[in-house]
């Protein structure tokens, strides 16, 4: 029984003292504290009744299985649910016996009893807190909250008990929002404030509480933080909110991807769990940044079996033991292997048979494929693709979907003509009937292998300076789960022989890249610095994610849309696999000037 726990029996008794109190007071407030003798005697003998009704009704509601040092408005509800009840069940029993009760009394009774109650609780709660005077964030830091919308107020509330943070106040835009109270600390001004406010009240951290704001307005914050001298710290991200993941009182530190941050993805669930639960997927290039967020991805929807191919031991081994760890219900094949050789892959389709391909692997970094490595960059990314792409034909493979890039239109490199490639290649294998090709085009993605953040990162860590080749050098920029799941959306939406685009947003200046990396490690520019060391070879000042002669189509879904291409017959096809296939390695002058050919659209960089 509930009961033989001592907090409860203790909750228990205080609520029949309280029914005690509210009813006494109830006939003092109707009688001006003189209460009749005859009331008086009365009021006596109908407690008899009401205590009795009251403390069973609140037992059987199961007023005593809350705990008093978490209450809160929940327990209220249930408090003014008990005393309705009660007060109902007692007037009607008293009627029933006919006792004369003052309807005042019927009235004042509940309200008393509520407060009572309820108000006890809390005020148990507030003390066990040691909120009422502030002696449970003695010694904690103060901290400035940036923003004043729900998440703010959820982060006020999460912080109350917090050792370590003490919220002095919040900052917002909204000037209506000025000089009002979350949770009894006072939005002080606006976020242009913050230096002067910080300065007066010697905060020397804020948390950015902006979840569901644009990443140009966490950047504004950002920058405010920094001028202020400021360590900025932010909430999670808003989807992982929603999802559960992770909690409001989970700070962080500032990342990239909250600057950059875009909106979140809706995706084709259902259709998703049609294309890929139950079924056999391989991924080519699972060990790296998109191939193995691909798997993570496509592990959500319950594959029959997921195939991990990849030429890196390591990468393969990283990845298994993630998958052990984190979906340990999904069946696995850790495949090490070169995506040109034949054999290898043909003996991989004939024994696991997968029905949907993902092929990721590549050589994507673009000067070290364009001086030394230029047939490397070629065979790999060309022959391996048409290796994988037939063997998936012969195999009968529903859907295969190609990673492509942006640097594949109107290449200026090596690595970004041997995507084209890639592209055409599979459009040529398409037919009628079959296996469906499907092209995903999009730019770098955040943190990916070989991409500049990590370069950067280092280089701060190192005192500087931080390396940039030019000071307008743009490039698109999305976060490596955005990719994948847009990469995934266009698999399920692709009928065969499409190249999708991806909406990479605004291109970003990599130099702004290199100016907010230094701000989130602590630093101005300065102390680092950054140095413009000019074009590497291959390299673009503006990247494209469609070329002159092509055009697109808008899809269902508002972040992709389709290219329409020029294509090559099965002709041009073996005419191609005819040069890569030559004995000889050609040098990097060599696989440049034939690529002219090959693509058209190629531009041939002068070195």
């Amino acid at each position: 029984m509930i009961l033989l726990n001592p907090r409860s029996l203790l909750a228990f008794l205080h609520d029949i003292a309280a029914i005690f109190f509210a009813w006494y007071a109830a006939y003092l407030l109707r009688f001006n504290f003189e209460i009749p003798e005859y009331y008086s005697t009365q009021m006596l003998q109908d407690l008899l009744v009401v205590l009795p009704v009251q403390a069973s009704l609140f037992l059987g509601l199961g007023l005593y299985r809350g705990i008093w040092k978490y209450a809160s408005i929940p327990d209220l509800k249930k408090i003014l649910v008990a005393v309705v009840v009660s007060m109902a069940a007692m007037a009607s029993l008293l009627f029933m016996m006919h006792r004369t009760v003052p309807r005042s009394v019927l009235i004042l009774d509940p309200i008393l009893l509520v407060l009572i109650m309820g108000g006890d609780r809390l005020f148990y709660r507030s003390w066990k807190e040691k909120k009422l005077y502030g002696i449970s964030q003695l010694g904690s830091r103060p901290v400035l909250v940036l923003g004043a919308g729900d998440a703010a107020a959820s982060l006020v509330k999460s912080l109350e008990r917090s050792r370590e943070w003490r919220v002095v106040g919040l900052l917002d835009r909204d000037p209506k929002k000025h000089d009002r109270m979350i949770h009894g600390v006072k939005v002080l001004g606006s976020l242009t404030d913050l230096a002067g406010i910080a300065k007066g009240l010697s905060v020397e951290n804020a948390i950015i509480a902006m979840p569901s704001s644009s990443h140009t307005e966490r950047r504004e914050a950002l920058e405010l933080c920094s001028k202020a001298g400021v360590r900025a710290m932010t909430v999670p991200a808003f989807d992982d909110l929603i999802s559960g993941k992770v909690t409001i009182s989970q700070i962080r530190n500032v990342e990239l991807d909250d600057l950059l941050g875009r909106d979140a993805i809706a995706l084709d669930t259902a259709g998703l769990g049609a294309l890929l639960s139950g079924k056999t997927v391989l991924v080519t290039g699972a060990g790296g940044s998109i191939g193995s967020e691909l798997c993570r991805q496509i592990a959500k929807f319950q594959p029959e079996k997921l195939v991990l191919y990849d030429s890196s031991e390591f990468s393969i081994y990283r990845l298994e033991q993630e998958f052990l760890a984190q979906f340990p219900e999904i069946p696995i094949v850790c495949a090490i292997g070169d995506i040109r050789n034949r054999v290898r892959v043909v003996h991989l389709f004939e024994t696991h048979h997968p029905e949907v391909v993902f092929h990721a692997a590549a050589y994507k970094h673009v000067p070290l494929m364009e001086t030394e490595n230029a047939w490397e960059a070629i065979r790999n990314n060309v022959l391996g693709t048409y290796v994988v792409a037939s063997a998936s034909q012969n195999a009968g493979v529903s859907k295969f979907i190609l990673v492509s890039t942006d640097k594949a239109v109107n290449p200026t490199n090596v690595m970004g003509a041997s995507k084209r490639l890639a592209e055409l290649v599979c459009q040529t294998l398409q037919q009628e009937n079959g296996t469906r090709f499907v092209m995903v085009r999009f730019g770098n993605v955040l943190g990916s292998t070989g991409s500049v953040i990590p370069k950067f990162k280092s280089q701060i860590e190192a005192g500087g300076p931080v390396t940039v080749t030019h000071p307008e050098i743009t490039r698109y920029f999305m976060s490596i789960p955005e990719a994948s799941q847009l990469v995934l959306q266009a698999g399920l939406m692709g009928k065969g022989g499409e190249i999708f685009v991806l909406d990479m947003g605004e291109p970003v200046k990599i130099a702004d890249l290199a100016k907010d990396l230094i701000r989130l490690s602590g630093f101005n520019e300065e102390e680092i610095g950054i140095v413009f060391t000019g074009l590497r070879p291959g390299e673009k000042l503006y990247e494209e994610l469609l070329a002159d002669d092509e055009h697109t189509l808008p899809t269902p879904h508002p972040k992709l849309r389709i290219a329409r291409a020029r294509r090559q017959d099965e002709k041009w096809l073996e005419a191609l696999l005819g040069w890569i296939l030559g004995s000889e390695v050609k040098v990097d002058e060599e696989v440049r000037g034939d690529l002219v050919h090959w693509v058209p659209e190629y531009r041939q960089p002068k070195y």
